[in-house]
């Protein structure tokens, strides 16, 4: 929700690839061996998820947010999702949203309480926001005993932290996560562990940040090739596509 403009993105590289006649090669794996033959080998294989190794992360109520949102895994209606960074945030919001109103102004103007500033005073309509009613109720967690959300983007992070308000998104920091069972996920607070208690849910979603994935760049580099690295695969943190993009077309104007 929200992000819907990103696939003009991508239908705008699926028509450049065609134009300039690359050779593309899906379903493939890209093994050590197989790139032989090529003077330059760019590798741009993106992110894994971070394990956060909480006990009992193998039950069948866990899942990661790859699983929710390439692989629609089925989510319970009362779900805790571990991790407030990005991606955390957008897997609340998915997980809240039936309809997103993004590319629908009217439903837009109305769940935020905005109005023609010729009609009504200020811009804000007297009645207020009007959200359409959470799909699920949603709990977002952190380790990091701070505001959640500080790290989002400076100009668009208190619409995040915002419009998961309005959904009654609850956002709990400075927790420790002890275990997850049957009954939910279960946590302390702080480095003292204090007020031990589980927060009953149907669903763990596993949003705990992303490491390089550079298995690939690994077994090339051990074979004494020479790589270049761009996008997640180069550095995981705080990864957007504005930096991906920039390096990618850095590098291909360079070569």
């Amino acid at each position: 929700p929200g992000k819907e403009e990103f696939w003009g993105l991508v239908d705008y590289y699926r028509t450049a690839v065609a134009d300039a006649g690359i050779t593309l090669q899906l379903e493939t794996t890209a093994g050590a061996d197989a790139l032989n033959g090529f003077d330059e080998v760019i590798i741009a294989t993106g992110v894994v998820p971070r394990d956060p190794q909480i006990p009992g992360q193998d039950g069948p109520n866990v899942l990661s947010y790859i699983d929710v949102l390439r692989g629609k895994a089925p989510v319970g209606s009362r779900v805790a999702v571990i991790g407030a960074g990005g991606i955390g945030f957008d897997i609340a919001e998915y997980l809240v949203t039936d309809d997103s109103p993004t590319e629908d102004l009217d439903a837009w103007l109305e769940e935020w309480g905005v109005g023609d500033p010729e009609n009504v005073r200020g811009g804000l309509r007297p009645e207020g926001p009007q959200p359409d009613a959470p799909t699920r109720e949603v709990t977002l967690l952190q380790r990091k005993a701070q505001k959640l959300g500080k790290g989002l983007g400076k100009t668009t992070g208190w619409i995040h932290r915002a419009g998961l308000q309005m959904k009654n998104v609850k956002m709990v920091g400075g927790v420790n996560y002890e275990k997850i069972d049957a009954d939910g996920l279960h946590v302390s607070d702080g480095e003292a562990r204090e007020n031990p208690r589980v927060i009953a849910v149907d669903t763990i979603v596993l949003c705990a940040g992303q490491l390089p994935e550079r298995t690939l760049a690994d077994d090339l580099m051990a074979k004494g090739r020479s790589v270049h690295i761009i996008g997640g695969a180069d550095v995981a943190a705080e990864l957007d596509a504005k930096r991906a993009i920039d390096q990618g077309t850095r590098l291909a104007a360079s070569l």
